[in-house]
């Protein structure tokens, strides 16, 4: 069931609200950027999210395909969310930087793996205790 999230980057410059079901999923990549960063994503639909403030403190990041708008913010650095096109527009956001998701929320919510390292989307790698 989709509840509205707070989300912001560190220093708060950029917030936003999303509508997400975080027991319905959420995933962890094994690509080079995911992997550094550690990321820990659920997906919005572009009626699901609404950025709140801090667009001009917005800078974004491609490398490789370009297809995935890896935003982060000016001040702070922390990529809070970001947004590629597969076919259609969605957004990836980051659950560790949802403000008011609960402990216990986060524990529960199931985590799903994709081998982007190997462009493998359809399949977890065969690794993921470090992801």
């Amino acid at each position: 069931m989709k509840r509205t999230y707070h989300g912001s980057c560190h220093c708060g410059a950029v917030s936003y609200e999303a509508d997400l079901d975080l027991q319905g999923g959420t995933f962890k990549c094994n690509c080079s950027i995911c992997k550094k960063k550690r990321n820990w994503l659920a997906v919005a639909t572009p009626a699901d999210f609404r950025l709140i403030s801090g667009e001009d403190n917005i800078s974004e990041y491609q490398f490789g395909s370009h297809r995935l708008h890896h935003l982060f913010c000016k001040n702070c650095g922390i990529s809070s969310f970001n947004w590629g096109e597969n076919p259609g527009k969605f957004y990836a956001i980051s659950v560790s930087c949802l403000d008011d998701a609960t402990d216990e929320e986060l524990a529960s919510s199931p985590v799903g793996y994709f081998d982007g390292r190997d462009d493998r989307f359809d399949r977890a790698p065969a690794e993921t205790r470090h992801l």
